[in-house]
């Protein structure tokens, strides 16, 4: 084991720690449930600009996409700049009207906002029971990547890497709640951006520049610098979907629309878009085009996922290595450390104290209920990410078409089409879950497309259809949602 990289690493993993111990100490005076959850909404611009970056870069993109660059070439890179936009059209399509009406009806999660929209349990039912499933298939991603990142950099096996990772995300999240999760998000996105140049520039002067490293690649395979990379894997019905599944429909995702609930004013929004849009593009050029450029530097790899902590072994002197490789652990930890509270505050504030509970508990025993839900989903992960597939991206991207294709529609048309109802909601989402299910596990792909796009059709023809054949909203919904 190499001290000098393992040691700064050790060592971000228990800054994060104490920091979320602090946090959790810095109770404000809306209650638990508001401050755990939601942080009192209380996120400035940087804050909500590094949150929303943070937790959508994730264990995909920091491990996943540069491996799929190592195995794809430059065709790749390009490929990959079409989530550039995603912070843009997240907060730009959802953020203002979000924050207005979660104020009004004082919403912490986006099934409260389901809620109110909709006034339907089975909406919220089913919302919760999808936010769910996919969630844990996002979250064993993660593990499997900070796990794959310690096992490269300490030499650590597979299973004691986990088992590290695990207990780090667990302890500042169970502790600090949603407060530490965007704070930490915060430190994890500038270590991102810092990790991310620092490595491409190592990548690039040990490679002797782009011009002699794109010869490289063309002598392992001419495939590499061509833009539908290696056999024309990348043609216009893969791009299209891509950009359906990783930028477009990323408004759909719940977990990157909750951060809309949060911010503290317009003010905060619009400094967010603009800092995260610039933030964004910085790391998933950078990210994609060292994974590309390290075919060439490390052609023998037959785990591509590893590209990137081997790539930073590599070309940085080791001290350097170990406090940068924090980058790729930052990149993990802020997307595992957003979906656990989301998915304990499915279980806990949607389904169990909206719904199950017939009296209001006391605050103790919802604060233990809360970290108790916390620390089992985080252990059913964990038993989960012990068998790990050889790339992760393609698990990632399956769970983020299923978010998709059960929340796009009623969230976006909800807020912007008064007539949309709850039958038309539930229509659409039982349409996209079953299509979009049953187009994966039979591999059919109209016109080549991945199946997020017609299921994303689909569904959206379901709520268009569902919602003009029943009664509209009733004036009450519409005057809340300012219909």
């Amino acid at each position: 084991m190499n001290a000098a990289l393992t040691l700064p690493l050790l060592a971000y993993l228990a800054v994060m720690i104490g920091l979320g111990l602090w946090l959790g100490r810095r109770r404000q005076a809306n209650g638990f449930v508001q401050d755990y959850f939601l942080g009192s909404r209380s996120m400035g611009g940087f804050v909500l600009a590094m949150t929303m970056v943070a937790t959508y870069a994730s264990a995909s993109s920091f491990i996943g996409g540069p491996g799929a660059a190592y195995r794809m070439g430059l065709g790749w890179v390009l490929l990959a700049m079409i989530q550039v936009p995603t912070v843009w059209l997240t907060l730009g399509v959802l953020g203002k009207q979000f924050a207005h009406i979660a104020r009004r009806v004082n919403a912490l999660t986006i099934n409260d906002m389901l809620q109110a929209r909709y006034q339907s349990p089975l909406v919220v039912l089913l919302a919760g029971l999808g936010l769910l499933a996919a969630f844990v298939a996002i979250m064993v991603v993660q593990f499997i990547g900070g796990a794959r990142l310690l096992e490269t950099v300490t030499g650590l096996s597979y299973q004691s890497g986990l088992m590290l990772f695990a207990v780090a995300v667990l302890l500042y999240t169970l502790v600090g709640g949603f407060r530490a999760v965007v704070v930490t998000d915060a430190v994890q996105g500038i270590l991102m951006l810092l990790g991310t140049v620092v490595l491409l520039a190592g990548v690039l002067h040990a490679g002797g520049g782009a011009a002699t490293m794109f010869a490289g690649l063309k002598a392992i395979d001419p495939g590499l610098v061509q833009p539908r990379g290696p056999d024309g894997f990348l043609s216009m019905s893969f791009m299209l979907s891509f950009w359906v599944l990783v930028c477009f429909g990323v408004i759909g995702l719940p977990h990157s629309a909750v951060r809309c609930l949060a911010y503290k004013d317009s003010a905060a929004m619009h400094r967010g878009i603009i800092i995260g849009t610039l933030v964004g593009a910085v790391l998933m050029f950078g990210m994609h085009f060292a994974g590309a450029l390290g075919r060439v530097l490390v052609p023998e790899l037959t785990v591509p996922d590893k590209v990137m902590p081997t790539l930073m072994l590599t070309v940085l002197p080791p001290l350097v290595a170990g406090l940068f490789l924090a980058g790729p652990m930052a990149a993990i930890m802020s997307t595992i450390d957003s979906q656990l509270i989301q998915a304990a505050a499915t279980l806990v504030k949607d389904l169990y104290l909206n719904h199950l509970c017939k009296t209001q508990p006391a605050p103790a025993t919802i604060k233990r209920a809360s970290k108790l839900v916390t620390l089992g989903l985080g252990l059913i992960v964990l038993w989960a990410a012990l068998s790990p597939p050889e790339m992760i991206i393609w698990l990632n991207l399956m769970a983020f078409g299923a978010l998709q294709a059960i929340f796009f529609w009623p969230l976006v048309l909800g807020l912007y089409w008064w007539r949309g109802n709850s039958a038309g909601a539930l229509a659409s989402m039982l349409t996209g879950a079953i299509s979009y299910s049953l187009l994966l596990h039979f591999g059919i792909k109209p016109l080549g497309l991945h199946a997020i796009v017609p299921s994303l059709a689909l569904s959206g023809m379901a709520y268009v259809v569902g919602s003009l054949l029943t009664p509209p909203p009733s004036p009450e919904v519409r005057a809340l949602f300012g219909r």
